[in-house]
């Protein structure tokens, strides 16, 4: 499965935050900011991090996906 973070821009422009916004805040570095970006993983507490900054759940910031074949 394939893990995406469309949710976690989408919720950054509702809260009218700029990536590097969230970076400050949360306390990330730019390699996670680059890895989320990519739709890449990143560990469980980098996303502990993000949750706690925006006040939401995992659930609202990133989806699995099916791989494609």
């Amino acid at each position: 499965m394939a893990v995406r973070y469309n949710k976690l821009w989408k919720l950054l422009i509702d809260k009218e935050m700029k990536k590097v916004d969230l970076r400050d805040q949360a306390g990330l570095t730019t390699n996670v900011l680059a890895k989320l970006g990519k739709n890449e993983h990143v560990s469980t507490h980098c996303l502990e991090k993000i949750c706690k900054t925006l006040k939401c759940e995992v659930g609202d910031i990133l989806e699995f996906v099916p791989d494609e074949k």
